[in-house]
């Protein structure tokens, strides 16, 4: 149904027309009425009209006065003229307008409707040339869009060819629209003719959504585009919302739209660039920017302005040491020392001052120093476990520090646990017999402890514990008690000389061997094959 606005100071010459509409083409046209221009105008920028039929002739504002303000219009209905013969100057004057029927007083029925007649076709192939311009601007882009992203996703690429990309896709010649899924869209101020010579890119996270059907990112999008004088926006690989724009002072219309509505988001921004070839290193900077909203304490959306100035820690090593720590103390009940110390890693504010590639880095050796290295060494845990070793893999998993920490935190003591249960099980394990059965077999050697937690593949410190807890002695008290009733034997059984039962059983010299000997036994080797010969046996023990 068209909507059709009859302007006329004259109450008989409305009714009049509405009842030959009414009559003649019922339910085709909703009908409007006002008395002079002033009050068609006000109805007009309420809400669209399809077509005007306007006296010239009214007080106040007259029809040659209306026509000239509704020609100022974006949306300009069709226009015709309601007049009587002495008005033609006038309607001459209207011509100039784009007003192309003419009415006479009194209104001829046939006439009226011719002239609606040839309004309609005038209509339907505007609306059809609306719809061809729409899609070839669609078209364009689609096509501009696509190219951006590759641009993104090929750092290496030289601004010659980023320049010609944009160029063929259309950089420079969109016109302003706004599709309805509000996906992807050029739309600005003025004539709108593609992304101005100088602009910002924008980079928006938003996180859930709103009620009533009707998605965060769409409303932002078609906000976006009407508030920041944007010429297109599109979804990069990462699912976030791409905005190249004029000006940044409407995006804060944007974070308050997003706080009103109770949606979580950033916006992250580019420095003001000035040429299509820079819109790689405007988009790297606002994707640089939104990191940095990682840090902050409050979960309330914010502007995050890119700042190649801000001078920050570059370089600065990661406490290795202290994540080393943290691996150790696993399975220690040691848990507040270890919470204290991530603590201290994760300290946003501490964090503020370092470049974000030094928290980055921190997260790196976490996983691969303690969380990767327990897997290695002991196998894969539960299923709840493993997902959040997972997640924690990395930062941007999360929509701020307090959430990694918090689960890094869990995960570490969950590890803890984890280890501290296996090291109890273990101490019966086979690796430690098959550890014992290696000593054994290879007292004679030099051995120590390296060369035994390396053949039972297992780390030296947990080695060191796992072994006591399953032998009672410590490495070096068990290699030494068993050398001596290796030697006990010897001298029960041999007629080597003491020297030799030292050097035999692995000993590097008769003293240390008489020493150990002694310690463990009370007497001197010698002594022992005395009293042994007491009994009956001749032995020689030079």
């Amino acid at each position: 149904m068209r909507t059709l606005l009859i302007v006329d100071d004259e109450k008989n010459i409305r009714l009049g027309l509405k009842a030959i509409i009414e009559r003649g083409q019922p339910d085709r046209y909703a009908l409007l009425f006002a008395s002079d221009g002033e009050e068609a105008l006000g109805v007009i920028r309420e809400r669209p009209v399809d077509i005007v039929i306007t006296d010239i002739r009214m007080p106040g504002m007259d029809g040659l006065t209306l026509i000239g303000e509704i020609a100022k219009g974006e949306e300009r209905p069709i226009v015709m003229i309601l007049s009587g013969y002495d008005d033609f100057q006038y309607a001459r004057e209207a011509m100039q307008h784009e007003v192309k029927e003419y009415l006479l007083k009194p209104i001829v029925r046939d006439e009226l409707f011719d002239a609606l007649q040839r309004a309609e076709r005038d209509l339907e192939r505007k609306t059809e040339l609306s719809v061809r311009l729409e899609a070839a601007h669609h078209y364009r882009e689609e096509l501009l869009a696509s190219q951006l992203n590759y641009i993104f996703l090929h750092p290496a690429m030289e601004e010659r060819e980023i320049t010609e990309r944009c160029e063929k896709a259309g950089w420079g010649t969109l016109s302003a629209s706004s599709p309805a899924d509000g996906r992807s869209s050029a739309a600005g101020e003025g004539d709108a003719s593609g992304p101005a010579a100088d602009y910002y890119v924008a980079l928006l996270n938003v996180h859930g959504g709103l009620t009533g059907g009707r998605t965060a990112e769409t409303l932002i999008a078609q906000l976006a585009a009407e508030q920041c004088g944007s010429r297109i926006y599109f979804k990069d690989k990462d699912d976030r919302l791409v905005i190249l724009c004029e000006r940044v002072e409407p995006l804060h219309t944007l974070l308050d739209f997003m706080s009103e509505n109770h949606v979580a988001g950033l916006i992250g921004l580019s420095d003001r660039m000035a040429a299509p070839h820079q819109v790689k290193q405007a988009y790297a900077q606002a994707k640089e920017a939104l990191k940095y909203g990682f840090l902050q304490a409050s979960r309330e959306p914010a502007l995050l302005v890119f700042d190649g100035k801000k001078e920050r820690l570059a370089g600065q090593p990661v406490p290795l040491e202290d994540i080393r720590k943290l691996a150790n103390m696993l399975g220690t009940d040691r848990d507040r020392e270890m919470k204290q110390i991530l603590a201290e890693l994760l300290d946003p504010k501490r964090l503020t001052a370092f470049d974000i590639a030094y928290l980055e880095e921190i997260s790196k050796q976490l996983n691969e120093l303690v969380f990767d290295g327990v897997f290695h060494q002991y196998g894969e845990e539960s299923v709840e476990i493993l997902r959040i070793y997972k997640k924690v893999g990395s930062i941007y998993s999360f929509e701020s520090i307090h959430d990694y920490y918090h689960a890094a935190e869990d995960l570490l003591l969950r590890l803890s646990d984890y280890v501290g249960n296996l090291r109890s099980v273990h101490a019966e394990h086979k690796e430690m017999k098959k550890a014992v059965s290696y000593i054994h077999e290879n007292f004679h050697r030099d051995l120590n402890m390296a060369m035994v937690s390396n053949h039972v593949s297992l780390n030296y410190s947990y080695f060191s514990q796992t072994f006591k807890e399953f032998t009672g002695e410590s490495f070096v008290v068990y290699l030494k008690r068993v050398r001596i009733q290796k030697a006990k034997a010897l001298l029960e059984e041999s007629d080597a000389r003491i020297y030799e039962v030292g050097e035999q059983v692995g000993f590097e010299n008769t003293k240390q061997f008489n020493r150990v000997f002694r310690e463990l036994e009370g007497i001197s080797a010698m002594e022992y094959r005395s009293k042994f010969d007491a009994f009956g046996s001749s032995r020689v023990g030079q």
